[in-house]
Formats: C-alpha cells, sequence, structure tokens
C-alpha cells in the first residue's frame, strides 16, 4: 500500500501483474481532483483511453462529460476517475476475473488515498466487483447502498446508452439523485479542498 500519490502512480505505471499489460499503449491510471469525495469507477479502458492514458475519454467520455456538466460536476475539479483495471483489455471484451485481481489494489489504493464518500458504478461489471455480483444494473441502477461508510450507485455505462439511447432519460435521473445525494450530505462534499 502506498501512502502518497506519486509512488502509486508510478508502481501503478510499471505493472505488469498480468498480459493486459503486453498490449497496452498506456496505463490509464485515473484523472480528477484527488482530494474530492466523490470517485466514479469504470471497468477499463477502451482503445481511446488506451491511446490517451486518460479514463472515459472516447464517445461515451463525452456523453459522461455532458451528463456531469449538467448535475455541476467536472473530471478537472470536482470528481475522480479511475477504472477497475488500467489497461484496455482487448477489443474492448470485459476484463476477465484474474484480470480484475490483479489489478483491484490498485483501485484500492486509491480508494485509501481519497475516501470517497460515495462512488459511482459506471456500468455492470464495475457494480459487480464493487457493489455486489448478483447486481442487475438495468433494474438497480440509481439506489444507493452504503458499503462500510461509503455509499455506493450503479448506473448505465456511457457506452451502453450509446447503443441504447433510449436508456440516456433513466441514466440521468442517476445523476440527478447523486447530485441530491452530494447536497445532502452538505455542499462541500464536491468541491476542491
Amino acid at each position: 500500500m502506498y501512502n502518497n500519490w506519486a509512488d502509486l502512480e508510478n508502481a501503478c505505471l510499471q505493472c505488469q501483474k498480468c498480459g493486459l499489460c503486453s498490449g497496452r499503449h498506456n496505463v490509464v491510471f485515473g484523472v480528477g481532483n484527488r482530494r474530492s469525495k466523490v470517485m466514479f469507477v469504470g471497468e477499463g479502458p477502451g482503445e481511446n483511453e488506451d491511446l490517451r492514458g486518460e479514463p472515459f475519454v472516447g464517445r461515451g467520455g463525452q456523453l459522461l462529460d455532458k451528463f456531469l456538466t449538467a448535475v455541476d460536476l467536472d473530471r478537472r475539479s470536482n470528481i475522480y476517475i479511475a477504472n477497475i483495471v488500467k489497461c484496455r483489455p482487448p477489443q474492448n471484451r470485459d476484463p476477465l476475473p484474474e484480470e480484475q485481481e490483479s489489478c483491484i489494489n490498485w483501485l484500492r489504493n486509491q480508494f485509501a488515498l481519497i475516501r470517497p464518500k460515495i462512488v459511482v458504478c459506471l456500468g455492470r461489471v464495475a457494480a459487480m466487483r464493487l457493489m455486489k455480483p448478483d447486481i442487475k444494473i438495468t433494474k438497480e441502477h440509481g439506489k444507493f447502498i452504503d458499503k462500510k461508510g461509503t455509499l455506493m450507485m450503479a448506473t448505465l455505462h456511457p457506452a451502453a446508452l450509446l447503443r441504447n439511447p433510449g436508456q440516456k432519460p433513466a441514466a440521468f435521473e442517476d445523476f440527478l439523485k447523486l447530485r441530491e445525494k452530494i447536497d445532502e450530505l452538505g455542499c462541500d462534499i464536491a468541491k476542491q479542498e
């Protein structure tokens, strides 16, 4: 366990714990305010993310940014975004359980440094790993659960919304619920300290 961001990121960038490292262009460590109390977690980087080294920068990321902006959140100033795995799975497939297991301690260390009050799981894979293995994302999105003092909520993955645009209104409702929860817990919870 690393007790500062510089050491954690440097070690993560050198990681070769699983086979995903062999096909990567960049380790996608995370982005945002490292003192935020709101953290978003996706499953893993796609092609655009692998090329740029930043999570959620493709079409799905652009949609995510629109949702964030609509509820006064921003990846650069008042939230933090990371993934379960830090390297791109081939053809953007779901990360395998053993790949998730190899990579999860990086995310746990990010959690330990941030100590978020709210975690939003972007999509089924992140929700299954962080919230509960049998979650039904289409039925349980937008509902908060308390896990050891951290509120967790799942929402539909932005890439899934691009494939199924009819689900965008339901996903946007999740972001409105998130904003309400942030306000309920204290207006400064998502602001830079």
